[in-house]
């Protein structure tokens, strides 16, 4: 579990490809030595299981779902990225809850300089937009964000120069693609009302069971 706010940019130093997945190495400015093989690291938002651990860089391997659902299907040797450790549970939880479970990639379509922000606007996948509100919150390459304004198929958030400058947003350009994790509580609370997943499929949660468990007051 992870925060959204990012501890730092790594970079991708070496990838090696192993059938539909890759070994992943990251270099790091974050110190690791509280870090432990088997423990999560969010790189760019997606959560990775640690492998091999040094001071400044670690190993991890990237499924071929994450390939395919994420940014990692196209990502290089030297490209920067963000990085997360593991929430602790006596941390200040500044950002939202972060899953690192990727729901989709979007694209940036619009970056526009207003005073000292800067506005992003991405273009996503109809399949998620439903759990994108406005106000409401969204990780985008890990970052935790509020959404300004959104519509059927895009959103924009605003970057202030400090999160411009701790992050690789600053150096994301028109056409760009990025990782977008949705309110993992939104998530729930669709389920729960609608009585469908995420991919459309019937929910075994209904309004009846809820009721016969005792959930609800009848």
């Amino acid at each position: 579990m992870f925060t959204g706010i990012i501890e730092g940019i790594g970079s991708i130093s070496k990838i090696i490809k192993k059938g539909g997945g890759m070994l992943a190495s990251v270099n790091t400015d974050i110190s690791l030595t509280s870090v432990k093989i088997g423990d999560s690291i969010a790189v760019n938002g997606v959560c990775l299981t640690a492998s091999a651990i040094k001071e400044k860089s670690f190993q991890a391997y990237v499924s071929p779902e994450t390939r395919q659902k994420t940014t990692f299907g196209e990502i290089m040797p030297g490209t920067p990225v963000n990085i997360e450790r593991a929430l602790r549970l006596s941390d200040r939880l500044n950002g939202h809850i972060v899953s690192g479970h990727i729901d989709d990639t979007a694209i940036l379509n619009k970056k526009e300089q207003k005073d000292d922000a800067i506005i992003l606007t991405f273009s996503v996948g109809k399949e998620i937009t439903k759990y994108i509100i406005k106000k409401g919150s969204v990780a985008i390459d890990g970052i935790s964000l509020t959404i300004n304004n959104c519509s059927n198929n895009s959103f924009d958030v605003s970057i202030i120069p400090h999160t411009a400058q701790e992050t690789t947003l600053q150096y994301k350009k028109q056409g760009d693609k990025v990782n977008i994790e949705t309110d993992i509580i939104g998530k729930y609370i669709n389920k729960l009302i609608t009585g469908t997943n995420s991919d459309n499929t019937k929910s075994d949660i209904t309004m009846n069971f809820l009721s016969e468990t005792g959930f609800l007051n009848t």
